[in-house]
């Protein structure tokens, strides 16, 4: 069979496929390999610790607020649809829902942040500190961690607020606001694997 040609009689190329890419910059992800590394280190060690330590553990564990860890569950994941929403408005070419995603997104995050702070005030107008046991210690060195990552992520949010608001970022060029999700999604994914371990397994 004669292969297909155009009208001077040359044969025509296929269209080549579409370049698959992450999205967000390549030092983000690499960054969130690092950092998903170093968390699981002290997942790790929780569990380890808690095996050898059940009772305190368990005793620890009852001082936890389930309620306020759920709503900061809730927060955080409200916060990655937002921004999961704004990395599409853009694209799409509307900036000015992408800015109000973002803001939603910069709202579920602070909610976060003020709710935990809340509860490290709780405990420590309780007496309780880190050199109160292993338990308060790994407790506060995971949670502590993570929410220093939840206050880059709102700054990030911040930062990209102004000039997606203005329109300085587009369908070829999200790759900023991109780079903000990924790292807001990893914040998110941390939680999701911290709440269960660290408040609700017993």
């Amino acid at each position: 069979m004669a292969a297909p040609s155009d009208s001077l009689g040359t044969l025509s190329k296929p269209e080549p496929a579409p370049v698959q890419r992450l999205p967000g910059d390549l030092v983000v992800w690499l960054l969130v390999l690092a950092e998903l590394l170093t968390f699981g280190i002290l997942f790790a060690s929780f569990a380890v610790t808690r095996v050898r330590e059940r009772a305190l553990f368990a005793a620890g564990q009852a001082t936890l607020d389930l309620s306020s860890g759920a709503i900061n569950t809730v927060l955080l994941v409200s916060a990655s649809w937002c921004v999961a929403r704004s990395v599409h408005a853009v694209r799409a070419g509307q900036s000015g829902p992408g800015a109000r995603w973002l803001l939603g997104a910069l709202a579920g995050g602070c909610g976060f942040l003020v709710l935990k702070t809340l509860e490290y005030v709780h405990k420590w107008n309780e007496g309780i500190d880190v050199a109160e046991n292993s338990f308060y210690l790994l407790y506060v060195m995971l949670t502590g961690f993570h929410f220093l990552h939840a206050a880059v992520g709102c700054i990030i949010f911040a930062v990209l607020w102004g000039p997606t608001r203005r329109g300085a970022y587009g369908p070829g060029n999200c790759h900023a606001l991109e780079t903000g999700a990924v790292f807001w999604h990893m914040v998110d994914l941390l939680w999701m694997l911290l709440f269960p371990l660290v408040y609700v397994l017993r």
